[in-house]
């Protein structure tokens, strides 16, 4: 029932889109649990498509510079408030780029508005060539695709590989577009990869791995910097889309090149994505389509509840801290589960809690969750008893208490 359910979401998307040919996966924490593919890969030579059919991946290239660029932050080479002109010296091998760069004009005052740029991706693997002192290809292969067994992405298509169509308005005829190569480029996009491999680098994004780049850097990649529709459905984080799908947040990228479309697209915390390849240049539902996949696919691999068993008793410092809390209003619950401490709106159970890690005596800082970055400060009377909290600044106290009623925050 699960894969009819997968086939039946590509193989209506395969006919109404009317692609030449079309490749999915849906994954979940590593593996490739469905994949395939319909339609043709080659119309004049008859070839059917394949899942291990390689497609350009056009601008999914992007995620693979912003990781890129990632590791040097990590290593401390570069950082992200840095100017351009700080990491691109005047000789540079993108010299037609560099050289044209006065010529693009700035439409708008930067944060102020959301505009897609190639340029500033194809910039940005010169960054990393620069920094890394490594050509950009060759640094995502090395610190990349080998490290992550992605052996089926690649710098242009390597066979079997699928050529590019454009599908007639008026009939079903199709015809072929030229296969284009970008030469020296790479940071915008010139990857090619397999339904495999994307769900590969999608598992990365997901759970990544320190040894390749830290976990926290990742993490800061899907944190939404600017929505780019007004009803909040799309916004980019570092590097990537982020899709609202109800109270799903989807993170990944598409990609567009002339006869191709992709798109990867997951649910970070259910580590569950999917991957849609096709060698047509218009598909106005791919999005649509990605999206329904992983719907499908969060709906079909649901993992069981873990049963629950008992735990080792929190620590004598934290018992006190346990139970309900108030503040302007609002009740807060602080629970010690999985050995450590968290806080939830007593209102909405169900939401991600607020982590602490402990930083000091009567002093925790919140890791992830809600408020991520403030401090918790225990505030003890002459006793020693704890007589409230201030979390984020604000005052918590046992018992709910009008404005400014909680005590100062001193």
């Amino acid at each position: 029932m699960r894969d009819e359910a997968f086939s039946r979401v590509l193989r209506g998307a395969q006919r109404n889109g009317r692609l030449p040919a079309v490749v999915a996966g849906v994954f979940r924490a590593g593996e490739l649990l469905w994949s395939e593919a319909i339609g043709l890969a080659d119309v004049e030579e008859g070839v059917e498509a394949t899942v291990e059919t390689q497609f350009p991946v056009a601008s999914i290239t992007k995620t693979f510079t912003a990781v890129s660029v990632m590791q040097l932050r990590g290593e401390g080479k570069l950082d992200l408030s840095d100017p351009l002109e700080r990491h691109l010296p005047e000789a540079s091998p993108a010299a037609e780029v560099l050289a044209r760069l006065p010529e693009a004009e700035r439409v708008l005052p930067g944060g102020e508005a959301w505009h897609y740029s190639n340029l500033a991706y194809a910039l940005l693997g010169q960054v990393v060539e620069g920094v890394s002192g490594t050509p950009f290809r060759q640094h995502v292969e090395e610190r990349l695709l080998q490290p992550l067994g992605l052996t089926r992405t690649s710098w242009g298509p390597a066979p079997p590989a699928a050529k590019p169509y454009l599908v007639e308005p008026y009939s079903d005829a199709v015809r072929r577009e030229p296969e284009l190569e970008l030469g020296g480029k790479g940071g915008e996009s010139g990857l090619s990869s397999t339904v495999a491999d994307l769900a590969r680098w999608g598992s990365f994004l997901c759970d990544p791995d320190d040894a390749v780049v830290p976990a926290e850097l990742v993490e800061e990649m899907h944190v939404v910097r600017i929505m780019a529709r007004p009803d909040w459905t799309r916004g980019w984080g570092r590097g990537l889309e982020l899709w609202r799908l109800g109270e799903q947040i989807l993170a990944g990228h598409t990609g567009g090149f002339p006869g191709f479309l992709s798109m990867l697209v997951y649910s970070r915390p259910d580590r569950i994505g999917a991957v849609l390849l096709t060698n047509s240049g218009g598909w106005d539902d791919l999005g649509g389509t990605g999206l329904r996949l992983v719907e499908a696919a969060l709906d079909e691999l649901a993992p069981a509840a873990d049963p629950w068993t008992p735990e080792k008793p929190p620590p004598a410092e934290i018992e006190p801290l346990l139970g309900r809390w108030w503040s302007e209003g609002s009740e807060s619950v602080f629970s010690w589960r999985a050995g450590r401490l968290e806080a939830r709106l007593a209102a909405v159970p169900d939401r991600e809690p607020s982590v602490f890690e402990p930083e000091g005596t009567d002093r925790y800082r919140t890791r992830s969750g809600p408020e991520r970055g403030e401090v918790l400060r225990v505030v003890r009377g002459e006793s020693g008893e704890i007589e409230k909290l201030y979390w984020a600044t604000y005052p918590f106290t046992r018992e709910p208490k009008a404005f400014g009623a909680g005590g100062d925050t001193a």
